[in-house]
Parts: C-alpha cells; sequence; structure tokens
C-alpha cells in the first residue's frame, strides 16, 4: 500500500509540473526576430545576404519586432484636417524668417530659420556640424530669441568646453543632454523653444521600438515624431545626421523626404575651408552654399568665395583655365588645371571634382571636330580647391586647359572661359552669362571667351569678350591670343 500510494503522489506531482510548464513557456517564449536592410527599410523574417526589396548586399540587420501593439495617434497627421478650397481662394502669405546671425548659413537656408521648419544637415564627423550649430544658437539667444541643444553624443560638460573654446562666453543656451524621444519632446512641449537642435538624430531612440539606437526603424520613427511636434508647435528643429563613408547620409532616405531642408558639408578636414550645400530647400533655392573658414574661434563666413579656389601663379602657366561657374545664385570663380603627359599603353584618364564620363566624352569630342589627338596621352584635370563642378558650363575651359598643356603654352593672363560643349561641337550657351562676365570683371579677369548666345549687348568695361559658336573657332581662337 505504501508503494502504490508514493506512485500516486509521484504521478501528482508530474502533473502539476506539467502544468506549471505549459503555463510558464509561452511566457519565455523567444521574441520574434527579424531583420532590416539598412538602406531601404525593407523587413525580411530571415537572414538574407542580398536585400529582396532594393538587392543590396549585406545590409540586413537583426532586430527585435516590437510585440505591443500600435499606441493611439502614433502616425498622427502632420496638419489638421480642412475642407476642400479652391486655390485661388486661399492667401498667400510668406513665411517669415529668423536670421541666424551667420550670413553665408543665412544664403544656404534661403534668409534664416522658418517657424516649424526642419532642417537636416550632415557631413563627415569632425568638419563642424557641431561647432556651427552652437555658435548659430548663441547668436540666435543672444537676439531673443528661446534655444535648445540636445546633445547625445556629448555631455553638458562637453558642450560647455567647446563653447569656452569658441568664445562664447556667458551663454545662455538652454543644454539638454538626452537620447530618449519621449523625454525630448516632453521638454520641446514644456519649454517651447524658437530654435532646437537635436545632435545627432541616430542617437535618439523611442520606447515604441525594442531595435537599437542609429537603426532604420528608430531614426525614422524619431524623425517622424520630431517632425509632427515642430509643425504642431511652430519650433524650428535642426536634425543632426551622420555620413556614409560615400558621403552619402546613413540611414533610410526617408529621412531626406520628411523634412524640409537637406544641407550638406562638404570639403576635406585637414583644409581650413568648409561648403555647406543645400540639396533640398522648400523655402529657398537648392544648390546654394555658403563658404566657411575653420578658424580656433569657430567657423567664420568667406565674402569672397573666389578667392580660395583660385591658386596664385606669379606667371601664366601651361594648363590652367579659370572657369566662372554658378553655384545656387552666386558666381565664382574656380580655377581648372589640366595635365597631360605621355601615356603608355593604357592611358589614364582621372578627374577631381568634375565627372569622369564627361571628360572621356569632352576628348572624344575634341579630337573628332578639333583635331587634338589625345588618345595615347595620360589626361588629369582638377577643380582647385575640393570644390565639385556639376554644371555642364565647365566644359569648354576644361577643353582649353587640356589644349594648353598639350601645347605647353598657358593662357593669356586675365583669361576667362564657360560653355557647355555638345557632341555636335557646337559651343552651347550657359544660364545668367551676363552675371558671370559681370564677376569676372570685377576680380580684374580682361579676356573671355564665351558661347556666341551668351555675348553681351553692350561692351563690359575692361574686357574683351570673344564669341564663339565651335569648339574648333574657341582652339584656333586661343592658339591666336597665345
Amino acid at each position: 500500500m505504501q508503494g502504490v500510494a508514493v506512485c500516486d503522489l509521484a504521478h501528482g506531482l508530474r502533473s502539476l509540473l506539467s502544468v506549471v510548464l505549459y503555463s510558464i513557456i509561452p511566457a519565455m517564449a523567444k521574441d520574434k526576430t527579424i531583420y532590416t536592410c539598412n538602406e531601404c527599410g525593407g523587413t525580411s523574417p530571415k537572414w538574407l545576404g542580398k536585400c529582396p526589396h532594393c538587392n543590396a548586399w549585406n545590409t540586413l540587420i537583426e532586430s527585435v519586432a516590437s510585440s505591443d501593439g500600435p499606441a493611439k495617434n502614433r502616425f498622427a497627421s502632420l496638419a489638421k484636417t480642412a475642407e476642400v478650397t479652391v486655390l485661388s481662394d486661399i492667401e498667400a502669405q510668406d513665411v517669415e524668417r529668423t536670421p541666424t546671425g551667420h550670413e553665408e548659413l543665412d544664403r544656404v537656408l534661403g534668409g534664416g530659420m522658418v517657424e516649424g521648419g526642419v532642417v537636416l544637415i550632415g557631413g563627415d564627423p569632425g568638419i563642424g556640424k557641431s561647432t556651427l550649430l552652437l555658435q548659430a544658437l548663441d547668436s540666435l539667444q543672444r537676439s531673443g530669441k528661446n534655444t535648445l541643444y540636445v546633445t547625445g553624443e556629448e555631455s553638458g560638460a562637453q558642450v560647455a568646453l567647446r563653447s569656452r573654446r569658441l568664445g562664447l562666453d556667458h551663454s545662455q543656451v538652454n543644454v539638454l543632454a538626452e537620447i530618449q524621444l519621449e523625454k525630448i519632446l516632453a521638454t520641446l512641449e514644456a519649454n517651447r523653444p524658437d530654435v532646437a537642435v537635436i545632435d545627432s538624430i541616430q542617437t535618439v531612440y523611442s520606447e515604441q521600438l525594442t531595435s537599437a539606437p542609429g537603426s532604420v526603424a528608430q531614426v525614422r520613427e524619431c524623425a517622424a515624431h520630431l517632425t509632427r511636434a515642430a509643425k504642431a508647435s511652430g519650433t524650428a528643429i535642426v536634425l543632426v545626421g551622420h555620413v556614409t563613408k560615400e558621403g552619402a547620409l546613413a540611414g533610410p532616405r526617408v529621412l531626406e523626404h520628411m523634412v524640409d531642408t537637406v544641407l550638406y558639408f562638404e570639403g576635406d578636414t585637414h583644409s581650413q575651408f568648409r561648403l555647406v550645400r543645400a540639396i533640398k530647400n522648400r523655402f529657398g533655392a537648392v544648390n546654394e552654399i555658403g563658404v566657411f573658414a575653420m578658424t580656433e574661434k569657430g567657423l567664420k563666413g568667406v565674402s569672397n568665395p573666389s578667392a580660395i579656389f583660385l591658386s596664385q601663379h606669379t606667371e601664366p602657366v601651361p594648363g590652367s583655365c579659370v572657369l566662372v561657374t554658378l553655384e545656387g545664385t552666386r558666381p565664382m570663380l574656380v580655377e581648372i588645371q589640366a595635365l597631360v603627359d605621355s601615356g603608355g599603353p593604357s592611358p589614364r584618364r582621372l578627374s577631381v571634382g568634375l565627372d569622369r564620363d564627361r571628360l572621356a566624352m569632352l576628348l572624344a569630342v575634341l579630337h573628332r571636330h578639333a583635331g587634338v589627338a589625345c588618345m595615347d596621352q595620360d589626361v588629369f584635370v582638377n577643380a582647385v580647391g575640393g570644390v565639385r563642378i556639376s554644371e555642364p558650363a565647365a566644359d569648354l575651359a576644361v577643353l582649353l586647359s587640356i589644349q594648353s598643356s598639350l601645347r605647353g603654352k598657358p593662357l593669356p593672363q586675365g583669361f576667362i572661359a564657360f560653355g557647355e560643349v555638345g557632341l555636335a561641337g557646337e559651343v552651347r550657351p550657359a544660364p545668367r552669362g551676363q552675371e558671370r562676365l559681370k564677376e569676372a570683371a570685377k576680380l580684374g579677369f580682361t579676356v573671355a571667351v564665351i558661347p556666341k548666345a551668351n555675348a553681351p549687348k553692350k561692351p563690359i568695361p575692361g574686357m574683351t569678350v570673344h564669341a564663339v559658336e565651335r569648339v574648333d573657332e574657341a582652339i584656333g581662337l586661343v592658339r591666336e591670343l597665345g
């Protein structure tokens, strides 16, 4: 009887244990894992070497899927629901801009900060993003604006140390060292600043998601919430974004579509000068450029940027031609340098600051329509100062600098050129040619070779203008002048 009782007891314990285990195991079940693409934000239930959405390789990152249901009003609209209105009946009002106190930054922004606007600024590490924004916030604070600097990468003491180095004594800028989105939104709601800086968006995370800060889901979610807060409260928010090795913004490209303005820092960290270019601007012109010089007291605006991109030669040298390019609304003078050297069995084509494919096309046009052959020559082309030239108006200056280097004869003193070159050998006009000529004349240039369609109706004092229609005409003219 005793043995039977022991067996019954053991059976009962086993039954009780199984019930307990069956109740505990579901609670201890492993969280669902998903894989998110760093490039496009697409998800996959398993890891793949190639993203099935954008076909990028090695971009899937493991993250934990959110098990909680979506929060209420998580994706509320940015604007209040309105009725259908005829476009002509809507009153058009120009947005008011608040100057930052830095002329070059205001130029890029389209006049200053806009109420409720969201600005995204990206650039390489150490190029001066935080320095410029801290200087701008201090200027805004001294002009009577309420400002807030949210730092997720540094402590308050580090920000204070930087302000001392920049000479911002007794700065009254409010600083918050926080990376949790909900606390940042609560601070924005409580303080109601006019301008707020989030440095950087890749460090901010939301409790709604379980993925790590900097992931695609977190960056997208936090940017959407901050944009919504800016539109609802009227606070101008500046987001600082990291960039990849290729110079593109790290994270999903959807971030650029959310914001109103996208700015990029350009230039070499080893150089003194920095360029800030507007890629997108809903309140101003795109492709505007601001030039800054890095000093011991921070970034200072450069009023005459043309002097940066011109080399100081005691006398004219072969292979050098000055181009009048257009950066946004600002005409700038940039020196184009070319070096043509005897190549081996496989001649090289190398360009810095210019499109390499366009260089190959121009060499073919030079051979076919001007009779200048460079098939067996190495051709190197460089834009001085680290500036990137994307407009086709640089074609004529590139060809003339190559011709000058090939002949070994310099172009005349005070020579400039601009114009687009077509595959048929024609020289096409460049936009805003009169402003280009006036800018060159103001800086002391005396000889210009330009497209015939850009020829001024009235002579420009102190400048001789030669208008050409074809490439061979321009090459022959330069030979006569040389």
